[in-house]
């Protein structure tokens, strides 16, 4: 059973806590794991805190990460340094689930990091089958 469910993003990098509707889309008193995805090839996943002064701290290094408008790919669509960043991030996460929500650690969040913003993003959200 695979839940999805859209993004917007009002900046070319930004960063965005994602946890509650990870958590929304997991089925009641679901225990193991489950894949978040984004799908798309300019955006990322990854698991971190979500304080404000990080999150700054995060859409800044990742602004870093490759500088906009020196790569050859720019030439047909101007976001090479988008794709080169998220390819960086990854473009999933698996998270342990208790009892149908996240069993992340006290300071872990679910984020979805924007590279290529402002747009609105899938991101997809795949409980593991059970094999019992």
């Amino acid at each position: 059973m695979t839940a999805e469910f859209t993004v917007s993003t009002d900046r070319r990098v930004r960063v965005v806590d994602v946890t509650d509707r990870v958590a929304a889309t997991l089925p009641d008193g679901y225990d193991g794991l489950a894949t978040v995805f984004v799908r798309h090839t300019t955006a990322g996943i990854t698991l971190n805190e979500a304080e404000s002064r990080l999150v700054g701290d995060i859409e800044r290094f990742v602004s870093g990460l490759a500088p906009e408008g020196e790569w050859d790919h720019d030439e047909l669509d101007s976001n090479a340094d988008a794709h080169l960043r998220s390819m960086l991030l990854g473009r999933d996460v698996t998270v342990p689930v208790s009892d149908g929500r996240p069993d992340l650690g006290t300071w872990q969040s679910v984020l979805l990091v924007e590279c290529d913003g402002p747009r609105e993003r899938r991101v997809s959200v795949h409980p593991h089958a059970s094999r019992e």
